[in-house]
Order: C-alpha cells, then sequence, then structure tokens
C-alpha cells in the first residue's frame, strides 16, 4: 500500500528538491525513497524507474526555467528583453544547480516518454525565439542564434556554478558585458 500522500507528482517534488543537492548525475532512487521516509521498492508504486525519474525531473525543470524566462521577457524587447531572459537564465542555474544541470538533458525524438520534455524544451525555445525574432533574425537562423546564446550563457552558469570564477573582479559585470556584447552581436546578425 502506498505511503498516504505520496504521489508520483511528490516523488518528483522530492527528487527536484534532491538533484539541487546532489547534482542530477547522482539522483538515486535511495536518495528520493530516504526523502519521502519509505523503501525503495515503495516508489515503484508511483515511478517505473530511475531513467523515468530523471526524464520527469529534466521535464519539471525545463517547465520551471521556460516559466521563468517567459515571465522575464514578457512585455519588453530586443536589449531589455535579452538583458531579462539571461538574467532570468542566470538566476535560475544559480538558484537551482541541479534542476539547471537536468534541463540540459535534451529529449530523445520518438520516445513516448520523451514528448512531455520535448514540451517543455520547445516552450523554452519559443521564449528564446520571440526574443531573438526581435533583433530581426531571420527565421532560418534563428537556430543558430539560439545555439550561440545558449553556449555563452551556458558556458557562464556552469562555470560560476562550480567556482571557475576566482579572479576578485565582479562576476555580474562580466555577466553584465556579455549580454551587452551578445545584444550588439545580435543587432548586426542579419546585416
Amino acid at each position: 500500500m502506498p505511503r498516504a500522500g505520496l504521489t508520483q507528482d511528490a516523488v518528483i517534488a522530492l527528487a527536484l528538491d534532491a538533484v539541487d543537492e546532489v547534482g542530477s548525475d547522482a539522483l538515486t532512487l535511495a536518495e528520493v525513497a530516504a526523502r519521502a521516509g519509505v523503501r525503495v521498492p515503495s516508489l515503484y508504486k508511483h515511478i517505473a524507474s530511475i531513467e523515468v525519474l530523471r526524464d520527469a525531473v529534466a521535464t519539471a525543470a525545463t517547465r520551471e526555467l521556460a516559466h521563468e524566462l517567459r515571465r522575464a521577457a514578457v512585455g519588453v524587447s530586443r536589449t531589455e528583453a535579452l538583458a531579462r531572459l539571461c538574467g532570468a537564465y542566470r538566476a535560475y542555474a544559480l538558484r537551482h544547480p541541479g534542476r539547471y544541470s537536468a534541463t540540459q538533458r535534451a529529449p530523445r525524438p520518438g520516445e513516448r516518454r520523451d514528448d512531455a520534455h520535448a514540451g517543455a524544451a520547445a516552450e523554452v525555445q519559443d521564449v528564446v525565439s520571440a526574443t531573438l525574432h526581435g533583433y530581426d533574425i531571420a527565421d532560418d537562423q534563428v537556430i543558430d542564434a539560439t545555439r550561440a546564446l545558449r553556449a555563452a550563457l551556458h558556458g557562464f552558469c556552469i562555470l560560476e556554478n562550480n567556482g571557475g570564477f576566482a579572479i576578485p573582479v565582479s562576476i555580474d559585470e562580466s555577466f553584465d558585458r556579455m549580454v551587452a556584447g551578445f545584444d550588439r552581436m545580435l543587432s548586426t546578425w542579419s546585416v
């Protein structure tokens, strides 16, 4: 009999908290079971395997990130939208390092259980695309611009989360300069 109050959503919520503490690669069913106060076999009533749980964590975290980005960028355009979107991205990565890491897990096309994850990833892409369209970037070049932006943001966030910025210069100022440089690059992207 399942523990009262333990549901699939509750298991995923426990796993989301766990990945921020132990890292997404270190997530185990034993870790989640301990947090739930149950034994591992009890989790199988709610989640089929560790891979299914990792997929669910990636989906939930990606959906959270999409929500944060949308909330930050809505109602503004171009430079302001880019700055807010980048700031929200960084803030999410700093606040939720394990969840952020899980967002980097790409959905596997064609696998039914990844449909929700693909939908969440599309939500992120929609917000980023809308921001980039403010720079009059042609539809056939939005993916290139998205990849460049993602690489810059991801690199910065991973270095910051892993303590890679030890020089005593303001990290915030460095980030703001990077975003300003990206704004200039996007402004001339289609020229």
